[in-house]
């Protein structure tokens, strides 16, 4: 049987490739979703490999809440979570990026508890720090940011 490293080590080199960015948006949220309703919000599947939330943000425009299941960096030092807008190395922001900057003060479930945070975008300085420290939590950062032309953005999430 293989050790929690070799796994974790086998899952960031799938979740590096072209193949994985394709398949993984269709099929891990919605996995995310239906689990974390059915156990009312105590399991996330992909929180197995990596912290997860569950987001709540009024839809840019919309304005309709929408409920988005994230991987999130938790920044324990701060009591907070750093977001990373991914989209899997894909083209173009996640939706949910457009949600935060038009309506920051958003709800996460976290560990099966409903959190009120606020959303900051993060620059300069301060994003380059944490994006270094988003890349030693989860190197497939890295293949995703090379792939695509636009900077992924970076959110800190603070408790209101």
């Amino acid at each position: 049987m293989a050790s929690s490293a070799t796994a974790t080590r086998i899952v960031q080199k799938v979740s590096s490739t072209r193949t994985f960015a394709r398949i993984a948006p269709h099929v891990i949220p919605v996995m995310d979703r239906a689990v974390h309703r059915l156990t009312r919000g105590k399991v996330l599947l992909s929180a197995r490999m990596l912290p997860g939330v569950i987001l709540t943000a009024r839809g840019a425009k919309s304005g309709l809440p929408r409920r988005t299941p994230l991987a999130c960096m938790p920044e324990e030092e701060r009591d907070g979570w750093l977001l990373i807008g991914s989209n899997f190395g894909r083209p173009g922001h996640p939706n949910w990026t457009a949600n935060l900057l038009a309506h920051p003060d958003v709800e996460i479930n976290w560990r099966g508890k409903d959190v009120p945070v606020t959303a900051r975008l993060l620059a300069g300085e301060e994003r380059a720090e944490a994006w270094q420290a988003a890349l030693r939590f989860w190197p497939p950062y890295a293949a995703y940011q090379a792939r695509i032309d636009r900077e992924i953005r970076l959110f800190r999430l603070e408790r209101r």
